[in-house]
C-alpha cells in the first residue's frame, strides 16, 4: 500500500523537538512528529501530593488536553463541558506512568514534576507525541532547576504503530489509524525496555508473530526518537 508522503511501511514521519518555548515553564519543548504538534511543559514545584506526604519520594503526573481547533473541526474545551473525558483521563495516566519511570523518585524528595501536554494540531499519534516530548521537558527543569541530577534515570520515548491491509504500519497518521485494522503504542526506555503496551484488534484479530514484529520495527524506532532526545538535552 502506499503511504501519505510515500513513506517506507517502517519509516518515522519528521520528528523534531524544539527546546525552550515557555519563557515561563522550568523545562518545555515543541515536539512535531509529521502534522501532529504537542505543546509539553515542565513545572518543577516544592510540595508532593497529600498522600505523599510522609514518603521519602517525588512525585510526577501528566495533564493532557487538545486545543479547540488541533482538529478539523472546532472542539468545545472540556473545561466548559464541564469534565474531562475517557479518553484524556486515560491517557493523563498513560503519560504518568511513563514519565516516572524516567526519573528516580527518591531524588525528586519533595518535589513534584508536572507535565502538562497541549495538543495544538492532531494528526494521529498525540499521545506518543505527548510522552515523547513530555520526557525532554521533565529533564530540562531538572537540568536546570534541580540540585541533584540523578533524578534522571533514562530516557523514555513511545511510538504508534497498526495493521491495514495485512501491512505492518510505524507512527501512523490519522487517516492510517482511524482506517487500521489494528492499533497499537508502545512505551520504551533507553535500555530497549517495555514499559507500556496498549494494542486493539480494530477490525481484525492479530496473531503473536504480528506483534512480536510490531515490537521489534517499534523497539528500532524507539531508540531513533531517543537518540533526538538526547541531542535535544545535550
Amino acid at each position: 500500500m502506499e503511504r501519505n508522503q510515500n513513506r517506507n511501511h517502517n519509516q518515522l514521519r519528521d520528528i523534531s523537538i524544539e527546546p525552550n518555548v515557555n519563557i515561563h515553564a522550568e523545562g518545555s519543548v515543541l515536539v512535531t512528529f509529521g502534522n501532529t504538534k504537542v505543546i509539553c511543559n515542565a513545572s518543577l514545584e516544592n510540595n508532593v501530593p497529600r498522600w505523599m506526604k510522609n514518603s521519602d519520594k517525588g512525585w510526577v503526573t501528566g495533564e493532557y488536553g487538545m486545543l479547540p481547533r488541533s482538529t478539523n473541526e472546532r472542539m468545545s474545551r472540556e473545561a466548559a463541558r464541564g469534565k474531562q473525558s475517557g479518553r484524556t483521563q486515560e491517557i493523563q495516566r498513560l503519560i504518568g506512568r511513563s514519565l516516572r519511570q524516567a526519573v528516580n523518585l527518591k531524588y525528586l524528595k519533595g518535589k513534584t514534576i508536572n507535565v502538562d501536554c497541549d495538543v495544538i494540531q492532531a494528526d494521529g499519534g498525540t499521545r506518543t507525541a505527548a510522552i515523547t516530548g513530555g520526557c525532554v521537558a521533565m529533564f530540562l527543569a531538572i537540568k536546570n532547576h534541580h540540585d541533584d541530577q540523578r533524578a534522571i534515570n533514562a530516557f523514555v520515548a513511545a511510538v504508534s504503530l497498526g495493521i491495514k491491509d495485512n501491512k505492518i504500519l510505524l507512527d501512523l497518521d490519522y487517516d492510517e489509524d482511524s482506517s487500521a485494522d489494528t492499533d497499537l503504542n508502545i512505551v520504551m526506555n533507553e535500555s530497549d525496555e517495555l514499559i507500556e503496551i496498549q494494542g486493539t484488534a480494530e477490525d481484525a484479530p492479530f496473531s503473536k508473530t504480528e506483534l512480536s514484529d510490531m515490537l521489534n520495527i517499534g523497539s528500532s524506532a524507539i531508540a531513533e526518537i531517543i537518540k533526538k532526545q538526547k541531542a535535544c538535552i545535550e
